[in-house]
């Protein structure tokens, strides 16, 4: 396997002691399916493992710095936090995807910039730093991309009800949700929704379910909507 982890390590600012674990977090199901090798020589459960540390480390965040909130909230914005588009996001931000092992049937059909692979390359990435480096170092890339930008990262608890609600206070129209696209086999299915005031798109998503897709589509109207009403 060939990739310059030295450039993925200089972007995250964490260097491995054990470089072995960023690669398996780098190794998606498919490259080691492709070349026969062992099932847990991919990334699935270093993913496993960072997702129980996000989750910790996020209610952790939530916990010292919203006092106010009260846990059905709180469980609400972790739950925002962790969802697949916020952390394919941040996946974008470092360029995660250009450093995945990937096959080639899945490098070709669009694989380095789908969410439900990167986003679960992020949890990896996570997993392989506890190991590597400790609750600390983990701790330093979570605050550093995962739970910053909370006020718009917390539009993800609901942005249909938020989209809605904001409608309905600016008196805007009736706003109804439209699949452009449906592609990909069943287990691995990606939708596309445009979310629309009478014919006018304001707003379009894609994701792995329908929901998915309509609320990254409502996300994407609401920001469109706020930057409009500065």
């Amino acid at each position: 396997m060939e990739t310059n982890v030295a450039d993925l390590q200089n972007k995250i600012g964490y260097k491995f002691n054990d470089t072995a674990l960023l690669y398996k977090a780098l190794t998606h199901t498919s490259y080691t399916n492709e070349n026969k090798m062992k099932k847990n020589d991919s990334n699935e459960r270093l993913e496993f493992l960072g997702d129980a540390i996000l989750e910790l480390i996020s209610s952790e965040y939530l916990f010292d710095n919203y006092p106010d909130m009260d846990e059905g909230y709180l469980t609400k914005l972790r739950a925002a936090l962790v969802s697949e588009k916020p952390l394919s996001i941040v996946a974008k931000q470092i360029g995660l995807g250009d450093y995945i092992f990937l096959s080639k049937g899945e490098d070709l059909n669009g694989g380095r910039m789908r969410p439900s692979i990167t986003s679960d390359a992020v949890e990896a990435l996570l997993g392989a730093i506890y190991l590597d480096g400790g609750i600390d170092n983990a701790r330093k890339f979570v605050y550093k991309y995962i739970v910053n930008d909370i006020e718009n990262k917390e539009l993800f608890v609901d942005s249909k009800t938020n989209l809605q609600e904001l409608i309905q206070k600016y008196k805007l129209g009736e706003l109804n949700y439209k699949m452009i696209r449906e592609s990909g086999p069943d287990h691995n299915k990606e939708y596309v929704y445009s979310c629309c005031i009478g014919d006018k798109e304001i707003g379009r998503g894609k994701g792995n379910t329908k929901k998915g897709a309509e609320q990254e589509a409502a996300y994407n109207a609401i920001i469109s909507l706020k930057k409009k009403q500065k």
